[in-house]
């Protein structure tokens, strides 16, 4: 928890540098603002100290109201310099809200494949808004209240201990047990907080997994099923949610008494000391004035800082996921790649998802000619899908190389790898934005025409004609709006717009009906022109024209030849797998 609140502090100050003059104006005026406020208790001090003693009531008035309108004066100089830190605060804050986003989204992207297969998107969501919306609120906690606190503090002691040694030091032994005593309690409180926060994410992320898979909910007649499982969620949430209230409220309570005796303490030793003659009224007006003022402050201190700390708990979670390393970054100095063939080498490559595992891909190795069109086929978990991971770089290899065009694409940028491959996969998701944005985002840079010729080659054109609003029509989150396999059509009009030499098709056409997918074979074929294509299929019957078939098992290669060089084998896994299949799909 120690660890978690120092990077917090650390990231959020690092944020708040970038803006040394806002901050220096914001901080200056809260000094002015304290100091003129501790400064007009003594004016009513010398007003009342005059009013008791004086006896020329036309002389004593004059001076009275000399001393209101100063007071008054420097109540509008308070005024005027407060309003100017909140002004600047507002600039401040909202500029650091805005690059936190920023900063968070930037990182997360930058996560790996893996990363996002084992979170929740909810809960990421939610820890993102956290972090940010935690700073509002630990910011103006701070600046508002616990700066101006300490000032106040030090300020009020040096003052008693100078005016009366006994009044200061009764009011700094009071001082120092309220605030350690509450610090003590607030760090007792947190690891309650801490695990409330993680209740209140677990909440996050079973509700969005029940709104992402609410079609099976329904599928399955399982609505009372996760309703229960939610009200567990729901119940353990409100324990610890409940427990942090109770504690705080005794700690409120407590807090009152504590404030109870100092009044009396330093007003009954105040009267003592009026009696000896050491203390005037107007001493006791500038001490009540004071008290006030500290009683006004500290109340708010525990329940500051123990907001404080709830607010450090919930950044807590996104600043963890901000200290995880990237599992795949780019080398320092990488460079673009430059792809002008479309080459492909895997060099002796294994890979297993996790280190203890057995590897899904068993030294492999594999040259794939420039414009050669390979299609790679095998049984379910044969490593067929994992080669694409592989050449996108969705996750770094244990062993060997890959290379495009004799380029490591470990020692390039991932963006600009990835911006040379074309990828059309299994089950396409699309933003929830329009479908001229989502065929766009193929190639950001190309006007409506041209995204209207892609879409056609698709063969996806009729079907968003028939859209009320065609082109503008919103596909909803993840392209539920669609069926599979309009989804799919749209994905490769996508890849036709992006045109980049390097194809990858994991059974691009699996979603496809027989009609579609006789339609968009021709698209198909025109879209590998002169570009190096690798074709994930089960579908044998899409991948007979392909100029190399590979048969992958157990992540090695067993076969590989043409269609009609793996019929010819007696007992090939081919021929078994073409033999079994039923209208072109193989049974597995």
């Amino acid at each position: 928890m120690r660890t978690n609140t120092k990077r917090t502090f650390r990231h959020y100050w690092n944020h708040i540098k970038r803006f040394k003059i806002l901050t220096a104006i914001a901080v200056l005026s809260m000094i002015a603002v304290v100091a003129i406020e501790l400064f007009i208790p003594y004016l009513y001090k010398i007003f009342f100290d005059t009013l008791t003693t004086s006896k020329d009531a036309l002389e004593t008035s004059s001076f009275l109201i000399k001393i209101i309108l100063l007071a008054a004066g420097l109540h509008c100089a308070s005024n005027i310099l407060r309003r100017t830190g909140d002004f600047m605060n507002i600039k401040l804050e909202a500029k650091v809200m805005r690059n936190l986003f920023q900063d968070s989204f930037e990182y997360l992207h930058k996560h790996s494949y893996n990363f996002f297969s084992n979170n929740f998107t909810g809960s990421l969501v939610k820890k993102v808004n956290r972090l940010v919306y935690a700073f509002e609120n630990i910011y103006d906690n701070i600046y508002y209240e616990l700066f101006p606190l300490f000032l106040r503090i030090a300020v009020i002691f040096a003052v008693l201990l100078w005016m009366h040694p006994v009044i200061g030091f009764i009011m700094l032994i009071w001082t120092i047990v309220f605030l350690v005593s509450n610090y003590l309690f607030i760090l007792y409180k947190w690891k309650f907080d801490t695990i409330r926060v993680a209740a209140d994410t677990k909440i996050t992320g079973v509700l969005a997994d029940t709104i992402t898979n609410s079609s099976n909910v329904r599928l399955f007649a399982s609505l009372n099923f996760e309703l229960r499982k939610f009200r567990k969620v729901l119940n353990d949430w409100i324990r610890k949610m409940t427990k942090t209230w109770r504690m705080e409220t005794y700690a409120e309570t407590i807090q009152g008494f504590f404030m109870i005796l100092l009044e009396f303490l330093v007003l009954y030793t105040a009267i003592k000391l009026w009696s000896k003659g050491i203390l005037t009224v107007g001493d006791f007006v500038w001490i009540q004035a004071y008290l006030l003022s500290l009683f006004m402050h500290l109340w708010g201190f525990g329940r500051n800082m123990r907001h404080l700390y709830q607010r450090l708990a919930d950044a807590g979670e996104m600043i963890e996921v901000l200290h995880i390393k990237h599992e795949v970054r780019d080398e320092k100095n990488a460079k673009k790649i430059s792809v002008v063939r479309g080459k492909i080498e895997f060099n002796d490559v294994s890979f297993s998802y996790q280190e203890e595992e057995e590897s899904v891909i068993k030294n492999l190795s594999l040259k794939i000619k420039p414009g050669e069109k390979v299609a790679v086929i095998g049984p379910s978990g044969g490593g067929k899908s994992t080669i694409t991971k592989l050449l996108l770089r969705f996750f770094d290899i244990q062993k060997g190389n890959i290379l495009i065009d004799n380029q490591d694409i470990k020692k390039v940028t991932q963006e600009s790898l990835r911006s040379q491959i074309s990828f059309v996969p299994q089950d396409p998701i699309l933003f929830h934005r329009t479908l001229m944005e989502n065929i766009q985002y193929g190639s950001k840079d190309v006007g409506e025409e041209e995204v209207i010729a892609a879409a056609k080659l698709a063969n996806c054109h009729d079907f968003i004609m028939n859209f009320t609003d065609k082109y503008k029509t919103y596909v909803g989150e993840r392209g539920v709006k669609l069926s599979g396999g309009e989804r799919q059509r749209v994905a490769i009009a996508r890849a036709i717009l992006a045109n980049a030499p390097i194809l990858v098709l994991d059974e691009a056409t699996s979603s496809l009906d027989s009609e579609s997918e006789m339609l968009i074979q021709e698209a198909l074929q025109n879209l590998m022109k002169h570009k190096t294509t690798i074709v994930i299929a089960h579908r044998l019957s899409t991948i007979m024209k392909m100029d190399r078939i590979l048969v992958l098992q157990d992540g090695k290669i067993v076969e590989e030849g043409t269609h009609a060089d793996l019929l010819s084998h007696k007992t090939g896994l081919y021929k078994k797998m073409w033999n079994l299949q039923v209208g072109g799909y193989v049974e597995e």
